[in-house]
């Protein structure tokens, strides 16, 4: 009896590929990158996806089509989708897309934290993060922009590229609206503010202790 795979990005573009046509790892590594895929899915480390495969070969989702060898490249394994995996691949994509997940990305958790930095400093890091935001939508403005204009490609094909491109933006404005008001000052904090606020609200340690006094920089 096959065991059942647990779903993950990596996991549907590889069934998603096969869908299309037998490959082998390579194969499938070399058209994410093709097709821009890598932009949603981390193929960065080759081991993943080999483990990705391995799990979906053990639960059913994939099978062996051949192992070859030609004289430029070492023995490789062809793989292709079974039935079982191509119902997989349809239950996966419609859950993906209709259910938001809580994926616990790592700006929000620093965000948390963030007054643990005094206001100057927050504003600098936050600075060199709009920055680097403003780069990224360039960069999906153009890409986008060729992708239509140069590659005439449909629209449906672009939607991943839409997507991020928007939560680009709208992390930027975000960003730069919390800049302005750390500028002007409209949002500030102190140690002394903070303190005073755990304790009117007793949001301390169970025991009882006066919070750790966080390190918020020159006073």
């Amino acid at each position: 009896m096959s065991t059942p795979s647990r779903s993950s990005p990596l996991a549907l573009t590889v069934l998603a590929l096969l869908h299309f046509q037998p490959l082998h790892p390579y194969g499938i590594q070399r058209l994410i990158k093709q097709w821009g895929k890598d932009q949603v899915v981390n193929v960065g480390q080759r081991a993943s996806l080999y483990r990705t495969i391995d799990r979906l070969l053990t639960s059913g989702l994939v099978t062996v089509r051949e192992t070859g060898r030609d004289q430029q490249y070492p023995e490789r394994t062809v793989y292709e989708l079974t039935d079982e995996g191509r119902s997989t691949m349809r239950v996966w994509l419609g859950e993906m897309l209709s259910a938001p997940r809580q994926e616990f990305p790592q700006f929000p958790a620093a965000l948390s934290f963030v007054l643990m930095l005094a206001p100057e400093e927050a504003l600098d890091v936050l600075e060199q993060r709009a920055a680097a935001v403003a780069e990224a939508l360039e960069a999906h403005d153009k890409s986008l922009a060729e992708q239509r204009e140069i590659h005439g490609l449909p629209r449906v094909t672009m939607l991943e590229g839409e997507y991020l491109r928007a939560m680009t933006a709208a992390e930027l404005d975000w960003i730069r609206a919390v800049t302005d008001d750390l500028r002007s000052g409209r949002l500030s904090w102190s140690l002394e503010e903070l303190i005073g606020f755990a304790e009117s609200t007793g949001q301390q340690a169970l025991s009882g202790q006066t919070p750790s006094r966080p390190d918020l920089g020159p006073q």
